[in-house]
């Protein structure tokens, strides 16, 4: 099977159901019993009962294939995160069951037509940044065999970087859905905490854990983030997406990165950073060093503090019982989690809540930070040798994330002199995911890079889809850019999108009397196309908008130029007798501009 991005699989294979089952049967000669980054395979019986399924569904009528937005589509599961009828291990053999139900996210993705094809290996307990603590072996970097291929997600973002799947789902607690991604080339995308439900995952840190999506596009992941994702009742932790957040960066974005970038001594790391940074200004982008002793002090809470006594409330049955069935290292970071009180977990929490409220008022100024996924790499015989020392290493720039309650997303960016890659991520306030997905599909377009570990190429951008999260309003007059009205949409988060024109059966008039001066939009038989601003307006923030504007305006259902139909400005017809009839202009800004001169 040729490495394939979901749009072109599901155009592939969506009208032709039959052509699926030699499609996997192709996957499965393509996948090797003895690749460790698998812990298990699905058999032949489990794969045609979820085609089966789907066949099913399309045969009777009940459903279309376009009811199906993942047709078919092939996808592994890290090995803590429950798929019906196949076993969970979390890595640990004497740990295993066999789930009887999907996990949420599971049970979605197969309701869109996805198709489980294997659990995939781990660092024991999802404890690790590494890729090494498991019985079943370590898994190698995709592109080089002696280093690290990152963790705990190893599996997920190996078979991802490879091409045998075109999705993978991990989880993130301290960076496992991101340092795997650095380290083999791929997109990994840590959600806002209780977007993508946790129920049917083996819990790390309940208050910190994520479902993640390993994609070779960014386009990939935001599609599986969003058919998996959503409030699931069953999670006490799940939350409803407030939409309030921007759709987008601005136009020209204002980045933090850290004002004294710690790597570690590994010079091919920093200077690949450094050219990342390049591109990013060269793009555009406003780059502000900033303080990051907030960061780094929350980072050092994870593993340093007593909130690793919640990775010993989650494994405390396996640890009293079989602690010679932990690895080593896992049990030994599990056990420490019994020397900390209860006032000194209460100490932690208040100790993160001060320094996330520092944090997230230092990223109030800028659409995202950017940090460099991981400051390093180590080979596998360095790793043996520091296993805990060069892991705290890794999370440098991860472990704070989720304490914070922050959204990223992990990044290809230049490699690294000696070929291997080296990431970068992009970190945003909660439910700011959109944001960070857009921008991130125009960096990857930009770079352009091979994808994954594989020779395959970005495939064309698709056309931007229109978002649920917010209403795009076509603005005409004292809301354009430069406006005196403009602050009623940018204090809102709303975002400028495009200049366009409305279809040609509009006229355009001065309104008298009014204080800032506004012009009147009426849809007429004899106009023509009226040039108007497009903003993408949070749906939460909408109604307070509309209700600031005053009668005789209000707002419609305009039609642009290329047929496009959005919310938009509108006059009352009595309004328009005593109003100058400015058609001829084109626009606002024409007439205001040609009205000052004369």
């Amino acid at each position: 099977m040729a490495v394939a991005t979901l749009s072109e699989w599901v155009a592939s294979y969506s009208l032709h159901p039959q052509q699926l089952v030699a499609a996997y049967q192709q996957l499965d000669a393509e996948i090797s019993r003895d690749d460790n980054a698998w812990i298990y395979i699905a058999r032949h019986d489990e794969i045609h009962a979820q085609l089966t399924t789907i066949f099913q569904m399309i045969n009777s009528g009940e459903k279309q294939t376009a009811d199906f937005p993942l047709l078919g589509v092939p996808f592994a599961v890290k090995d803590n995160i429950d798929v019906a009828g196949m076993p969970t291990s979390a890595a640990c053999p004497a740990f295993s069951y066999r789930a009887d139900k999907d996990a949420t996210v599971i049970a979605r993705l197969k309701a869109a037509g996805a198709i489980v094809v294997g659990k995939t290996n781990l660092d024991q307990f999802a404890t690790g940044l590494v890729g090494t603590r498991s019985p079943f072996g370590a898994v190698k970097n995709t592109f080089n065999p002696d280093y690290v291929s990152g963790g705990s997600s190893s599996g997920s973002a190996s078979v991802v970087a490879r091409g045998l799947v075109c999705f993978a789902l991990g989880t993130d607690t301290a960076g496992s859905g991101r340092v795997p991604a650095a380290f083999n080339n791929i997109v990994g995308l840590k959600p806002t905490k209780g977007w993508l439900s946790t129920v049917g995952v083996v819990p790390a840190c309940r208050l910190n854990d994520c479902v993640s999506v390993f994609a070779l596009t960014v386009e990939d992941a935001e599609t599986v983030a969003t058919v998996a994702g959503g409030y699931d009742l069953q999670d006490p932790y799940s939350r409803k997406n407030p939409q309030t957040a921007p759709a987008r960066f601005h136009q020209k974005p204002r980045f933090a990165i850290p004002d004294q970038p710690e790597f570690f001594g590994d010079t091919l790391s920093a200077t690949a950073f450094a050219k990342t940074l390049q591109r990013l200004e060269q793009q555009g982008a406003e780059l502000v060093p900033i303080d990051f002793t907030a960061f780094s002090q929350l980072a050092e809470q994870l593993y340093q503090g007593a909130w690793v006594a919640e990775r010993t409330v989650a494994v405390g049955k396996i640890l009293k019982n079989q602690p010679q069935a932990m690895d080593p290292t896992v049990r030994d970071i599990v056990a420490s989690g019994l020397n900390y009180s209860a006032c000194d977990a209460w100490q932690a929490e208040y100790t993160r809540a001060e320094l996330a409220q520092k944090i997230n008022a230092q990223l109030g100024e800028f659409d995202a930070l950017v940090v460099p996924t991981s400051p390093t790499i180590h080979t596998l015989a360095e790793m043996a040798q520091q296993p805990v020392r060069y892991n705290s290493q890794f999370g440098t720039y991860t472990n704070f994330t989720n304490l914070a309650d922050l959204c990223a997303l992990a990044l290809p960016g230049d490699f690294r002199a000696d070929g291997l890659p080296a990431g970068i991520t992009l970190i945003a306030p909660a439910w700011h995911d959109q944001a960070l997905s857009h921008f991130g599909k125009g960096w990857q377009q930009a770079l352009n890079l091979p994808l994954g570990a594989t020779d395959k190429t970005l495939p064309a951008g698709a056309a931007e889809k229109t978002s649920a999260s917010h209403v795009r309003v076509a603005v005409v007059g004292a809301h354009l850019r430069g406006m005196p009205l403009n602050h009623q949409l940018t204090a809102r988060n709303a975002i400028f999108i495009e200049e366009s024109r409305t279809a040609a059966n509009y006229r355009l008039y001065a309104l008298a009397n009014t204080q800032p001066p506004k012009p009147g939009l009426a849809r007429s038989e004899a106009g023509q196309p009226i040039a108007v601003e497009l903003w993408d307006i949070p749906l939460a923030r909408f109604g307070e908008f509309v209700a600031e504007i005053p009668a005789p305006l209000g707002i419609g259902t305009l039609t642009l130029e290329d047929g496009r139909h959005v919310k938009g400005f509108i006059c009352e017809s009595a309004a328009l007798h005593d109003a100058t009839d400015i058609t001829a202009w084109g626009g606002w800004k024409a007439w205001l501009t040609r009205h000052h001169s004369t």
